[in-house]
């Protein structure tokens, strides 16, 4: 009896490790598959599926805005201050401009793209494009390629044929949201729309060509792997396109705002002198937004009042005399709570005697 049991006891320990071992060989399988799989899903870019997770946008949550405004900007290439979205027109030393990456994107097949509308940009899966009818509409040649393992059809542009000549601005959403969880406010490029500007055949002024859409979401992990250099003085890659946009390094004029209207600014302004009015306007709220919600001290207030003498008078000392009555009305101020507390308490404040140091005869 006691060998049966034994004999059925070893019986079922060599099951369970059989099992055991089973699931772990199938296990290891199915990692080494999915691996596989996410790895070759983006190999033309060098982003992988993984990388993408890894390095997702977070874009603020609008449930917790205290405020929010959206703006629209367009950046031109006449300023100095966007020359890194447009040089180099040519891919030299590995370096290409924002354009030819979007494009050699699009072609792949790795981000999606949507129709340009004349009001309230939607970006759905309804107003989602195909590349090759963008391509075809704007007249750049392509052959068609192999699809991607998704079923996405995938297209082949020579480097020569692409327009970035030809593509003198862009246009951008910026988001201004103020966090009532972080009491501060941040600002987020959700979207950006290359333009193409071509002339005709004629001759004449430049027409503006909006192409598509593109979620700025979709290709933060392909500009944060882009370094670029936005300084002459300065020839070193210390940046990348996402900080380009991050640290807002750009400079835009506003040319609409989300209204209940849906106008754009020259609609609203037809006048060129009180539209650039509106334009500063909307500019200082949305850089001074979030000190007006503080209320300012004694001391900053007659700091701002002795600011404005000086700007006013054109002083150029006044900083130090602003300094000298912040720091004076700081003491002013010091001295009148110790007489406060000297006083509640019954005890008179006591000055202070300072004897000379000198020797005496």
């Amino acid at each position: 009896m006691i060998h049966i049991r034994l004999f059925l006891i070893l019986l079922a320990a060599f099951a369970a490790a059989t099992l055991h071992a089973q699931r772990s060989s199938t296990s290891t399988e199915v990692r080494r598959v999915g691996s596989e799989a996410k790895t070759t899903g983006s190999a033309a870019s060098g982003i992988s599926d993984r990388m993408q997770l890894l390095m997702a946008e977070e874009v603020p949550d609008d449930d917790n805005a205290q405020w929010m405004r959206v703006v629209y900007r367009t950046l031109g290439a006449d300023n100095i201050k966007n020359a890194a979205l447009y040089y180099p027109e040519d891919v030299v030393d590995g370096q290409e401009n924002l354009f030819r990456i979007l494009m050699r994107l699009l072609a792949a097949g790795d981000i999606e793209a949507y129709e340009y509308l004349d009001g309230r940009e939607i970006f759905g899966a309804d107003y989602r494009i195909n590349i090759a009818d963008v391509l075809d509409r704007f007249h750049i040649p392509y052959t068609e390629g192999r699809k991607t393992p998704d079923g996405v059809a995938s297209f082949l542009i020579e480097e020569s044929d692409v327009p970035a000549a030809e593509v003198q601005s862009y246009y951008i959403i910026e988001r201004w949201v103020f966090d009532r969880r972080s009491n501060r406010k941040t600002t987020h490029v959700e979207a950006v729309c290359p333009v193409l500007h071509r002339v005709g055949d004629f001759g004449g002024e430049a027409v503006r060509y909006p192409m598509f859409w593109v979620k700025m979401s979709d290709i933060h992990p392909y500009l944060m792997a882009c370094d670029i250099f936005v300084d002459d003085d300065n020839n070193a890659a210390s940046y990348t396109y996402d900080d380009f946009f991050r640290l807002g390094l750009y400079d835009g004029e506003i040319y609409k705002t989300r209204n209940l209207r849906n106008l754009s600014m020259d609609r609203l302004y037809p006048d060129p002198d009180r539209r650039k009015r509106e334009q500063a306007s909307i500019d200082s709220v949305l850089e001074n937004y979030d000190r007006k919600m503080w209320v300012p001290t004694r001391e900053e207030v007659i700091a701002a009042k002795e600011e404005r003498e000086r700007i006013q008078q054109g002083d150029t000392i006044a900083v130090k005399r602003t300094s000298d009555t912040v720091r004076k009305s700081t003491k002013r101020s010091s001295r009148a709570k110790r007489a406060t507390r000297a006083k509640r308490a019954g005890v008179k404040e006591q000055k202070t005697v300072t004897r000379s140091v000198r020797s005496r005869k």
